[in-house]
């Protein structure tokens, strides 16, 4: 995968995590920014564009054909996300 301005590869992490038999693999970019705010009534997710692609993803790979029902991802202050954010959880529900 190539940036939108220019040719230079996106520096990914990869990190890959079981759930219930399952690996699942997530990536990173390396540049990312992802703050998340609880402000009371709202929670704010704040990122830059990089930080953006790297939810995204997270999120692609949790809907994916074959995921089991509650895999998650848990996302916390320094591994993940900036300093100082509170922790959010990314987890697949298919019940209704």
């Amino acid at each position: 995968m190539t940036s939108g301005t220019g040719s230079a590869p996106i520096e990914r992490t990869h990190v890959t995590a079981v759930a219930e038999g399952s690996g699942l693999r997530f990536s990173w970019d390396a540049d990312a920014r992802i703050e998340v705010r609880n402000l009371g009534t709202e929670v704010v997710i704040e990122a830059n564009a990089a930080g953006l692609r790297t939810l995204a993803g997270h999120l692609l790979v949790l809907a994916g054909e074959g995921v089991p029902d509650g895999s998650h991802l848990h996302l916390e202050d320094g591994v993940g996300l900036e300093e100082g954010s509170v922790g959010l959880v990314l987890e697949r529900s298919d019940e209704e």
